[in-house]
Formats: C-alpha cells, sequence, structure tokens
C-alpha cells in the first residue's frame, strides 16, 4: 500500500513542481520571461530585478507552497522519512526540469526550503536566517544557498534526526544544480545580488 501511494505523491510532487511560478506571474504582469531576461533563472531573485517586490514575493511563497504541498499531504498520508525526502527531491525536480515549460526551470531553493517546513517550522526559519546572514556577509545569492544547503543535514540531525537522510539527498540536489555557480565564485566570476539588481547584469 505505502509503495503506490508513495508513487503517486511522487509523480504529483513532480507535477505540482513544473508550475514554474515565475513564468506564469511574469505572463499574468506582463514581463519579460524570465527564463530569457536578467540572469536566465525562473526564480524570485530574478523577479525582483525584472517585476520588482510584489511578483517577487509571490513568485517565492509559491515556489515555496510547490514543495510544502505534497511534502505536507504526504507526511499526514503516514508516509515514512525515506518516502517524504524522495517526494521533496521530485518537488525540486519538477521546478528544475518543469514539464510543462520546456524543461527549464530554476535552481529549486524556494522549493527545497518549502518542502523542509513540513519537518519543522523551527528548522525553516534557522534555514532562512542562516541564508540571509550569509547574503548579507558575501553579497552573493548562491553562496548563500550553498552554506544553507550544507548546514541543514547537521541541523536537521540536531532538530528531527529522523529526517536527516532525506534531507541529506534534497541538499545535495540543490549543490548539484548549483554547480555552475560554484565554479564562477571559485573564478571570481559570480556577480553579487546588490551588483545584478543595480545593473541588470547577468
Amino acid at each position: 500500500m505505502l509503495l503506490p501511494l508513495t508513487l503517486l505523491m511522487v509523480i504529483l510532487a513532480y507535477l505540482s513542481g513544473s508550475l514554474s511560478s515565475a513564468v506564469i506571474i511574469a505572463r499574468a504582469y506582463r514581463l519579460p520571461d524570465p527564463r530569457t531576461h536578467g540572469s536566465n533563472n525562473p526564480g524570485a531573485t530574478n523577479m525582483l530585478r525584472i517585476g520588482g517586490t510584489l511578483p517577487a514575493i509571490l513568485v517565492l511563497l509559491a515556489d515555496m507552497f510547490k514543495g510544502t504541498i505534497p511534502v505536507w499531504c504526504s507526511y499526514f498520508l503516514g508516509l515514512p522519512p525515506i518516502a517524504l525526502g524522495v517526494i521533496a527531491i521530485a518537488a525540486c525536480l519538477g521546478h528544475i526540469f518543469p514539464i510543462f515549460f520546456e524543461f527549464k526551470g530554476g535552481k529549486g531553493v524556494a522549493t527545497a526550503l518549502g518542502a523542509i517546513f513540513p519537518i519543522g517550522a523551527d528548522l525553516g526559519g534557522y534555514l532562512i536566517a542562516s541564508w540571509f546572514v550569509m547574503l548579507l556577509l558575501t553579497g552573493y545569492s548562491s553562496l548563500a544557498a550553498i552554506c544553507a544547503a550544507l548546514i541543514t543535514p547537521l541541523l536537521t540531525y540536531l532538530i528531527k534526526p529522523e529526517y536527516t537522510i532525506p534531507v541529506s539527498m534534497l541538499c545535495l540536489l540543490i549543490i548539484i544544480r548549483h554547480q555552475p555557480n560554484i565554479k564562477r565564485l571559485l573564478a571570481g566570476e559570480e556577480p553579487k545580488v546588490w551588483k545584478k539588481f543595480k545593473k541588470g547584469d547577468k
């Protein structure tokens, strides 16, 4: 019974993640396609540059809910932690490779954060705080996301140890998705958020 239910939730999570919030909201506001403007990343940060604060907030919330809803539903359906991890990854894969939008998606950070919130609001709060602090200290959104992904398994182990393995799987996906950013950071070529926002650079 658990296996068919898990497979169903994995499919639903992927389809949920495939609803590209940035593209949908950009069309609703008659803004440029975030996949071809700004940083070419359909996420909240790029939407902030393209459309301003309100569209960016809507994208952020929508991307988070894409992860929260399927994982939360799966939790109440009684699925085990490892299944929740797979379902969370499916939602992020949908965001990264959306079937409805030519498989051109974002990095999956907000969706991953949303998927972690059902585990515990305190854990989600710590992650948001760590990301924000790193962003303020470095100015690099990508580096802040990478650092948050690196410390998340440890925080999970301290708060909800039974979810350490699935959360670690999710964080590994986020780090892999940021490989181009890591290369640019090491080469000193990664632009800072404030510079990109000010100049509209890619």
